[in-house]
């Protein structure tokens, strides 16, 4: 996608929260024709008791797509000393832009996706970016993860050789649900607190988080049409609600973003838009072994080399 029009001597601000607003529009269409359902993205506006706010764009009952979300905010304000501990956040103030999206698909063979991207300035002037994408399947498709993983590994290989096996090794260790003991999917790359001054100038890890996000829709979106047509029974339709019921787990336990957004008064629905439409949990469950459950359970672990 093309990098937003604006002043030269625009802040670092204006320009990030500019290019989230223009990358949610361009997602949106790209994701809305993978879908193919002619459903469309319904946007829900909403203002941040501190500053800002944002647009919470939600797709339901789509062809491919049983609930879709991509959320835009900048939002800014002073959080309490207590928030400011437990977020790491070097100021109580701040400002905060980003992009969050999670999609749940209708079909148990086309997998769940994540994508973050995100920027912050506290009040004593440090500024960073952060975010992540990764890929959940309901059923692991080895071929399709491998190819996942290489489409990212050659966006980071265009910034820094460390990237891809430092970000993939933090994906592997932050999407994980330690109370199970298994990842939360095939992984991706996850990556914070990327400082302005000390990790790459302003352009360079401004420009990494837009390829990011570019790689996220491109590849998203052929793994939706890929796997949108393929046949699924009702026991397989059973277990996506289970392995959604992980999901679950992981955004209201152990995710940072819901953290952050509950710790500073952000709007619930907003937050709580990753979750699944539907989810079972069912008492000491295991897969049968030799099942195609079990063999999925079996790449649901940290450490795998992909590529």
């Amino acid at each position: 996608m093309n990098p937003v029009a604006a002043p030269a001597l625009a802040p670092p601000r204006v320009l990030v929260e500019n290019w989230m607003r223009q990358f949610q529009d361009w997602l949106c269409h790209r994701l809305e024709a993978a879908d193919g359902g002619g459903v469309r993205f319904q946007e829900d506006a909403w203002q941040h008791a501190g500053g800002g706010g944002g647009a919470t764009r939600v797709l339901q009952h789509g062809a491919v797509l049983e609930k879709g979300g991509v959320a835009f905010s900048a939002v800014w304000g002073t959080m309490s000393e207590q928030a400011a501990r437990q977020l790491l956040m070097p100021d109580p103030e701040y400002f905060a832009t980003g992009v969050s999206v999670v999609q749940h698909p209708r079909s148990p063979r086309v997998p769940i996706s994540h994508m973050n991207v995100r920027y912050f300035e506290a009040g004593n002037a440090e500024a960073w970016f952060g975010g992540g994408l990764d890929l959940t399947p309901i059923y692991v498709d080895e071929t399709q993860a491998r190819w996942f993983h290489q489409q990212i590994q050659a966006v980071c290989q265009r910034y820094d050789t460390s990237y891809y096996p430092r970000f993939k090794q933090w994906a592997d260790e932050y999407f994980y649900l330690p109370h199970r003991q298994e990842t939360r999917g095939v992984g991706g790359i996850f990556f914070d607190r990327l400082t302005v001054g000390q990790d790459g100038s302003f352009e360079e890890l401004f420009a990494f988080v837009q390829d990011v996000g570019e790689v996220y829709g491109r590849v998203y979106g052929t793994i939706m049409r890929q796997n949108a047509g393929l046949p699924y029974t009702a026991r397989e339709k059973q277990w996506q609600l289970v392995r959604r019921g992980r999901y679950a787990e992981f955004n209201l336990a152990i995710d940072r973003g819901t953290r952050f957004g509950l710790e500073t008064g952000g709007r619930t629905e907003s937050i709580l838009m990753s979750l699944p439409p539907q989810a079972e949990w069912h008492y000491n469950l295991v897969p049968e072994p030799g099942s195609a459950e079990d063999a999925s359970q079996q790449w649901l672990r940290q450490g795998i080399e992909w590529v």
